[in-house]
């Protein structure tokens, strides 16, 4: 199981950086089409196309390393209140329904790559850019989420079996287990 999950946290922390890449590119692509047209009236073909896809990237590229940090957003109204066995229940049972949703996300999103696929789908910009690219990502970004959450949910039922606490915010199971 651990080298499971340091397989898993390689990918992930993989896909951030290509996330982060991505990232700067988009943002050296937005300051020259901003400059360039303010200054010498040439605006960068195919920005917005650019920028339009990396946000897949950036998005679904950091999803599964969050959710192994555990940093995405709760709200711990009621969960600090709770016993150690009740908190790691509650997040076995939002990490459930996160897992359903981002298996029906991953299954339509396979249907929509595929489709794209075979149209060779593209933008209708100054400069045609190929969607199925975007499409790829967004389908891997929820892969690796979905085997982020089949690990957390196992972790999150030996917890509530067991009776302990779920780790803090921030560490993942690893950073309490070292």
């Amino acid at each position: 199981m651990r080298w499971l999950e340091a397989n898993m946290r390689r990918l992930a922390v993989g896909m951030v950086l290509l996330g982060s890449v991505g990232m700067m590119a988009s943002m050296l692509i937005c300051v020259a089409d901003v400059i360039g047209t303010n200054f010498f009236d040439w605006p960068v073909p195919g920005a917005l196309e650019i920028t339009e896809s990396t946000m897949v990237l950036i998005v679904f590229g950091a999803l599964a390393f969050a959710q192994e940090k555990r940093g995405h957003i709760r709200v711990e109204l009621l969960h600090g209140h709770m016993s150690p066995r009740v908190q790691s229940a509650m997040d076995l049972a939002t990490h459930l329904v996160a897992l359903a949703f981002f298996v029906l996300l991953a299954w339509y999103s396979f249907g929509e790559l595929s489709y794209s696929w075979e149209i060779r789908e593209s933008t209708m910009g100054t400069i045609r850019f190929p969607l199925y690219p975007a499409r790829l990502l967004l389908s891997a970004g929820a892969v690796l989420l979905i085997a982020q959450l089949t690990l957390d949910v196992v972790a999150d039922a030996r917890r509530t079996w067991r009776g302990e606490a779920p780790p803090r915010c921030g560490g993942g199971d690893a950073a309490q287990a070292g």
